[in-house]
């Protein structure tokens, strides 16, 4: 009895000590778009707070219903956000807001990655509500190497550009990209180039890891911590796939129009 009782004792002193939850992790959002060619699911990244958010924000306004896939790559991207398919920047000018850059180095361009589309502003901060999906099979071990060069190129650029002893040089930038003055702008990205071939910085390399993907999954490596990556497709590739061989233009327009039909929060 006296054994018994003790086990008894043991048993609640232990239960006690163990504190009891039901709360779960919060899972990561889930979005589904219902498009011409069939449903895609995405799954958001909570390492991204801000491209999340804004994404939700635009899904439960309706900003994504009825939206063009506008450039389409295959073996490369398909690129969704505008409504016309005349005027290719009429949705960012009504949404002129851009989202800061998120980078982190967990989330990389392998296929079927989400991204951010951008102009060529100088905090890579991402459009309101463009966004690419991430098309391409596996990359020869060269084109990966070629991938990282780009990568670095890209960086040298951004770097020199912020530079505080560039600041002239910035400002200038942006005011030929607020004109919209494209002779200027390119004249000035020349000069940046020119500068950043001997600008000093830790040059980035893809993780062995990232590179095995892109070998055998696929994937864009040369857009790595330069766009922001901020989730995945989780379901309907095929879908994505079935949209990059449709027949485009000399400048990825889709001849015959792509829409997402709708778009929902599922999770």
């Amino acid at each position: 009895m006296k054994t018994n009782l003790t086990i008894l004792l043991l048993f609640i002193l232990a239960s006690c000590s163990t504190p009891q939850t039901n709360e779960e992790e919060p899972k990561p959002i889930q979005v589904e778009l219902q498009t011409t060619k069939g449903a895609i699911v995405l799954e958001l990244s909570d390492k991204t707070p801000q491209h999340r958010d804004n994404f939700v924000k635009l899904v439960e306004e309706g900003a994504y219903d009825s939206v063009l896939f506008h450039r389409v790559i295959n073996d490369f991207v398909v690129q969704a956000g505008e409504r016309d398919s005349t005027d290719i920047s009429k949705n960012d000018k009504i949404r002129d807001y851009k989202v800061p850059a998120e980078f982190d180095s967990s989330l990389f361009h392998k296929r079927g990655a989400l991204g951010a589309a951008r102009d060529g502003n100088p905090e890579r901060a991402s459009s309101a509500i463009q966004f690419y999906i991430v098309q391409r099979g596996p990359n020869a071990d060269s084109l990966i190497d070629k991938g990282e060069t780009r990568i670095n190129n890209w960086l040298a650029n951004h770097y020199t550009l912020n530079a505080p002893e560039n600041q002239a040089l910035k400002n200038s930038l942006v005011n030929a990209m607020e004109q919209e003055n494209w002779e200027i702008y390119s004249a000035l990205n020349d000069s940046i180039q020119s500068l950043s071939e001997s600008f000093d910085f830790d040059k980035y390399e893809i993780p062995e890891a990232h590179r095995e993907i892109y070998r055998n999954i696929g994937g864009a490596p040369h857009l790595d911590q330069n766009y922001t990556v901020f989730g995945d497709v989780i379901k309907g590739m095929n879908v994505v796939d079935s949209i990059a061989t449709i027949q485009v233009n000399d400048q990825g327009r889709p001849i015959e129009d792509v829409r997402i039909i709708s778009a929902q929060i599922i999770k």
